[in-house]
């Protein structure tokens, strides 16, 4: 998808994604003694970059600039020897989730995306575990908690015990917003964020 800028679709996008995803993902998890190893704080600036053949490789940025594809995380390398193992190897998922959704984005708008082709390539995106959530575990525990949820039937929240209605969710995060600010948004704006909802109501 690197070279011929030929129109693509979102789900040629997405396929993109999940596969520069699982080689990230497969550093992190699979191969972190190798990618440990590779991330030498003693060689110059490094990044990790994922492929969307599901593979990866840690290596110099590109020189061209500015570069075919916005540049993963700079110098990760850096901080290997100054932190725990864990929190370096969680740094490096955060800065890659950043980056996969720059590249996403960047095709998006390369390949002129409109605004629902845009919200479809989002929610697809936003339906997988971040690469954060893979490495840290939180992903385990979310499925654990849905399926849980699923078993029992029931959508309490954990910490409160308490279900909002889908009104009472609307109404609080249109609160939110300042009143002046609050008469700019548009009828499909208004739809739209009333239809997604942000995960943590």
């Amino acid at each position: 998808m690197e070279g011929g800028y030929n129109q693509r679709t979102v789900e040629e996008v997405f396929k993109d994604f999940k596969g520069r995803r699982a080689g990230i993902i497969k550093a992190l998890t699979i191969d972190v003694e190798e990618f440990y190893q590779q991330c030498d704080p003693d060689k110059d600036n490094l990044c990790l970059y994922g492929f969307p053949n599901d593979t990866w490789e840690v290596n110099l940025p590109a020189e061209e600039v500015p570069p075919e594809l916005p540049e993963p995380a700079l110098g990760i390398n850096f901080a290997r020897d100054g932190m725990q193992e864990k929190d370096w190897l969680s740094l490096v998922a955060v800065h890659s989730d950043a980056w996969l959704l720059a590249v996403s984005f960047y095709f998006g708008a390369r390949f002129g995306f409109d605004r629902s082709d845009r919200k479809r390539l989002f929610g697809m995106v936003n339906e997988l575990p971040t690469i954060f959530e893979v490495v840290s575990g939180a992903a385990k525990k979310q499925s654990k908690e849905k399926s849980t949820l699923t078993i029992n039937g029931s959508s309490k929240s954990k910490s409160t015990g308490k279900v909002q209605p889908p009104e009472a969710r609307m109404n609080m995060s249109k609160s939110v917003v300042p009143k002046d600010e609050d008469d700019t948004l548009d009828e499909d704006e208004d739809e739209e964020h009333g239809d997604t909802l942000c995960g943590a109501c």
